[in-house]
């Protein structure tokens, strides 16, 4: 069922990961994607593929989430050249692995200027459009870390609780339209997320058991259009954990301390 037939959906952080599978769902579900990120090559071959896979066009314009004024002109230049824009992801993130003391100021404000500055801004671009049309979805990639917390990564996690916070507080304010505003929060992924985050590869051994793949992150993003559901937990029994850790934060740091810090 191509329930995604002729619609534009913008993704960023599109060249490699979840972004790019994404991209190539879209675009069998008769979408078109829409391909964002810093590398002009990977996302040149990457729409390739997709053309040779499925016939689609998808297309692509080189931008760097942590520069605002670029963002302002690659989305009039998409609205110039495209037309409206039903879906925007918000994909694009990192994370850097550190104990405070020891953190870098350079990666604390990269982290916050591509995953919450960048963020807002991407969907500050295309929110009077939906506005005015009364239609759209935003979905912005969070994380399980926004909501549970976990030594090593203070300033990860307060960048991905900031994006829970502003997704919660959008939804408020377009509640009486018809756009929905979407947050996904995964734990890990195999995606080449964790060549920064982790550097040493200790976490990556630590939580391989548990992670997820890229391809089933991205089918459940992919049915999260048709759905619209207002957030999608995954994997769910880590959701339980940060349920029970707001309700019992000294009993859930006793039974798993431990646990979580893998890093």
């Amino acid at each position: 069922m191509q329930y995604l037939q002729n619609k534009n959906i913008v993704i960023t952080g599109a060249s490699s990961g979840i972004g790019e599978k994404i991209a190539h769902n879209v675009a069998e579900l008769g979408g078109r994607p829409i391909l964002l990120a810093r590398s002009d090559q990977k996302l040149q071959e990457i729409c390739e593929q997709i053309k040779q896979k499925t016939g689609g066009a998808a297309i692509y314009y080189p931008l760097d989430v942590s520069d605002q004024q670029q963002i302002k002109e690659v989305f009039a230049k998409i609205y110039q050249e495209v037309g409206f824009i039903d879906v925007l992801i918000n994909n694009a993130g990192f994370g850097v692995f550190d104990y405070l003391h020891e953190a870098n100021m350079e990666d604390i404000e990269g982290m916050f200027d591509v995953n919450v500055i960048g963020l807002i801004a991407c969907t500050q671009a295309v929110l009077p459009s939906m506005l005015k049309q009364n239609k759209g979805h935003i979905i912005n990639i969070a994380s399980i870390a926004g909501k549970l917390a976990t030594a090593k990564s203070s300033v990860y996690s307060a960048t991905k609780h900031a994006v829970l916070g502003f997704t919660n507080s959008l939804r408020m304010e377009v509640a009486n339209t018809n756009i929905a505003i979407s947050a996904v929060n995964p734990g890990p992924i195999e995606t080449n997320f964790f060549a920064i985050a982790d550097k040493s590869g200790s976490y990556v051994q630590n939580v391989k058991k548990y992670m997820l793949t890229s391809a089933e992150v991205a089918n459940k993003i992919t049915k999260l259009m048709k759905t619209k559901k207002r957030e999608l937990n995954l994997p769910i029994w880590m959701n339980w954990g940060s349920t029970l850790y707001h309700l019992f934060p000294r009993i859930a740091d006793k039974l798993m301390g431990s646990m979580l810090s893998k890093k």
